[in-house]
C-alpha cells in the first residue's frame, strides 16, 4: 500500500481517538460552566472547549483534504 494511504488511515485513527478520550472532560467542563458561570474557572474551562471545537474542526477539515489527495493521487 501507498505511504499516502497510511498516514491517512493513521491520522485519522488517532485523531479519532484522542477526541473521543477528551469528549468526557469537554463534557464534565461544559456541565461544569452550566452551573457555575460566574466562576473564575469559567473562562479558563470555556476557553479549552472552544479549542477542543476548534481542533476537532481542523481534525475533520484536513482528514477530508487527506482522503482526498490520495484518491487524486491513486486514481487521477
Amino acid at each position: 500500500m501507498d505511504l499516502l494511504l497510511w498516514i491517512t488511515i493513521g491520522f485519522i485513527i488517532i485523531g479519532y481517538i484522542v477526541l473521543t478520550s477528551m469528549k468526557t472532560s469537554m463534557e464534565n467542563k461544559l456541565a461544569y460552566l452550566k452551573a457555575n458561570s460566574e466562576d473564575e474557572k469559567s473562562s479558563v474551562k470555556a476557553k479549552s472547549i472552544i479549542w477542543w471545537i476548534t481542533s476537532a474542526t481542523v481534525w475533520g477539515i484536513v482528514s477530508m483534504v487527506l482522503i482526498v489527495w490520495y484518491f487524486h493521487n491513486h486514481f487521477g
